[in-house]
């Protein structure tokens, strides 16, 4: 039995004959080239592949970039929110077919360093190329030949004449220049007597029309002449306005208080809530006869935009100062917005006199005395 077993081992060994060692040497390269060739089907699969999606992908932006249609004649109004991103913007002209694709137009943009786009409503064709609806939204002007002009809510007359300047014909001189006319005021004065006739009445005012200026997005396109932009700003405030002027005469306060009011609530508060809050610490103030201690009228008084005010800025001489003056002072500091002066009609009852803001949430906290307010300006401000 034994003898048999290695006969049957050796019959399943393989063969080391010449001939067998060659055969098998060959069956191997077989399969190699068989391997070969599956593996070359692969890769050339995969180059395949990958060369149609690159292929795809390259006609595709290369299509993006193009206009929806060279021979369209067709125009679509579009509206630009305020603060909109070039993502949001490039969805915007997708969603109404002004472009083929939101994705496309804000690489490009990027690409390119476009930036600064003016919120406000505009007239675009399906046959425009991507430059010119950025150089259109850059400049604030629609395909029609319109220019938007927006005012931020909270900005005072020279950031105004600033931005002015920067997007539209007009230049800074001019438009402050109008703005100290007191013949143009008359006539704005004559045409909303509601709006104006505090106003007309206010001493050492830097601009008789700040605080009348309306936050808001204009027409500024070539028809229209300065006198006629800066007059809608008033007409917007004068129809806002027109929704309080009956409140207003049952109150103690008149229109020029009102705004003024506003105009520090507008940039002390960031919420609805904090801003009723900090309006009535504002009265408080006052029915004690108290400086109302703000740090946006010193940075009014002293015609600059920073960050911090220091103690020797508190010594500003100017009616505009209200650490030095008691009151509400000459008049507005800014161009406040519906919630700010509704913050100003309808405060919160409280009974604080002081107020800080955490600089790095925003978030108010409220004291009823000076040594509670210096705990809190060292907690929080310090």
């Amino acid at each position: 039995m034994k003898d048999d077993n290695r006969t049957s081992n050796k019959k399943n060994q393989p063969s080391n004959k010449p001939k067998d060692i060659k055969k098998r040497r060959n069956n191997r390269k077989k399969e190699d080239r068989v391997v070969r060739k599956i593996v070359l089907i692969i890769v050339l699969a995969l180059v395949i592949v990958g060369g149609v999606f690159g292929f795809s992908s390259y006609r595709y932006v290369k299509s993006s970039l193009e206009p929806v249609s060279e021979e369209s004649d067709k125009t679509i109004a579009v509206n630009i929110p305020i603060g909109s991103s070039n993502k949001q913007i490039g969805e915007i002209l997708e969603r109404n077919k002004i472009i083929k694709s939101g994705l496309v137009f804000n690489y490009y943009t990027k690409f390119n360093n476009y930036d600064g786009f003016q919120a406000g409503k505009y007239v675009f064709s399906p046959s425009m190329t991507l430059d010119e609806l950025a150089n259109h939204l850059k400049k604030g002007t629609s395909a029609s030949g319109q220019v938007k002009f927006t005012i931020p809510e909270g900005y005072d007359v020279d950031q105004i004449a600033t931005s002015l300047a920067k997007t539209t014909r007009f230049k800074k001189k001019d438009f402050l220049a109008l703005i100290k006319d007191e013949d143009f005021f008359k006539e704005l004065k004559e045409t909303y007597p509601d709006l104006l006739e505090d106003a007309s009445k206010s001493k050492d005012v830097r601009y008789r029309l700040e605080g009348y200026l309306f936050p808001a997005t204009y027409d500024a396109n070539q028809n229209v002449s300065l006198k006629e932009l800066v007059t809608q700003m008033v007409a917007k405030s004068d129809e806002i306005m027109s929704n309080y002027y009956e409140d207003i005469d049952k109150s103690d306060l008149n229109v020029h208080e009102v705004l003024t009011l506003a105009s520090l609530v507008e940039k002390e508060g960031v919420t609805d809530e904090d801003r009723k809050m900090i309006a009535q610490v504002f009265f408080n103030r006052i029915d004690a006869d108290m400086p109302l201690q703000s740090d946006i009228s010193v940075l009014y008084a002293l015609g600059e935009h920073k960050e911090k005010v220091y103690n020797k800025d508190l010594q500003v001489d100017s009616p505009y100062n209200l650490y030095q003056n008691t009151g509400y002072g000459p008049g507005p500091f800014n161009n406040p917005s519906q919630e700010a002066i509704e913050a100003v009609l309808n405060p919160t009852d409280n009974n604080y006199l002081y107020f800080v803001a955490d600089v790095s949430t925003g978030e108010v906290y409220y004291a009823n005395t000076f040594d509670e307010h210096n705990e809190l300006v060292e907690k929080y401000v310090n």
